[in-house]
């Protein structure tokens, strides 16, 4: 009994905290979600949301680019971090810090670059199209391509980092092992390490997605307008039109969306696990 006090006791201050700072604000979206304009409960914002096809498009955009955005980190982060795992430490260093340093700069300056890169004459197109591949100077700027260009560049570091992780703790000896009983090196990557850096990229991919579909100022800078995300449209009905209720009711819906995802992602992956 003692201990148990003791131990409520030492938890105390972070139990507060997090009531305030997580469960508190939690709270008081879902009430605001459920509250009409005369102060009575209703669901006709959820209503207003879930039927109205403009809004729907909207998720639907928004949760199929998060799923490729994903689905490009996890591809692309988990043969650097082979690498990255496999190189010596001096050099694996350098990489690392590499990998870390867009994340020191304002995501906000990023997004610009990404824009100066992708606008009409910039770098990106003007190649494209001194190469042949294209007929003429275009822009990639407001179209699905560049928001997952953005995103990924935004969000490769997380996915990267969370699989070498793994991946470093994985024995170099079963590789050894499965070379010496005469598999490729191709098949020894599918094979073992794959399978043993499965944790990693479930991780690396749940934050990813978590972030994306979260995400408002690179869809919202490099989209537009004419490609609005969830989190842009609750920016815009808590700040231009002043809808809080609104507001509140599409963060319920992202809120349970991004569960309703995760939860059985999480439950397979970890089943497959162990």
């Amino acid at each position: 009994m003692r201990d148990r006090f003791e131990d409520l006791t030492l938890a105390g201050p972070g139990l507060l905290l997090i009531a305030l700072a997580f469960l508190l604000p939690l709270f008081e979206m879902f009430r605001l979600s459920i509250v009409g304009p005369g102060g009575g409960f209703t669901a006709e914002h959820f209503v207003r949301f879930l039927t109205d096809p403009y809004y729907l498009g909207v998720v639907w955009r928004t949760i199929s680019l998060s799923l490729l955005i994903t689905a490009i980190c996890a591809i692309v982060g988990f043969p650097l971090a082979y690498v990255m795992s496999r190189v010596g430490p001096r050099l694996r260093l350098w990489l690392i810090v590499l990998i870390i340093l867009p994340l020191m700069t304002s995501v906000v300056v990023r997004t610009f670059g990404w824009m100066v890169l992708l606008g009409r004459g910039g770098l990106v197109p003007f190649t494209l199209w001194k190469m042949g591949f294209v007929g003429r100077n275009f822009t990639l700027m407001h179209t699905e391509a560049a928001i997952v260009i953005g995103m990924v560049q935004v969000l490769l570091p997380f996915t990267t980092l969370s699989i070498l992780g793994v991946v470093m703790k994985i024995d170099r000896r079963l590789e050894e092992a499965s070379r010496t009983m005469g598999a490729s090196f191709l098949a020894t990557l599918r094979t073992v390490v794959l399978p043993l850096a499965m944790p990693g990229i479930v991780a690396g991919s749940l934050l990813a997605f978590t972030l994306s579909v979260s995400s408002f100022i690179t869809p919202s800078l490099l989209g537009g307008v004419r490609l609005p995300v969830v989190a842009g449209s609750i920016y815009d009905a808590a700040t231009k039109t002043l809808e809080w209720n609104f507001a509140a009711a599409q963060s319920v819906i992202l809120l349970v969306g991004v569960l309703v995802v995760l939860v059985p992602y999480m439950k397979l992956s970890g089943r497959r696990n162990g």
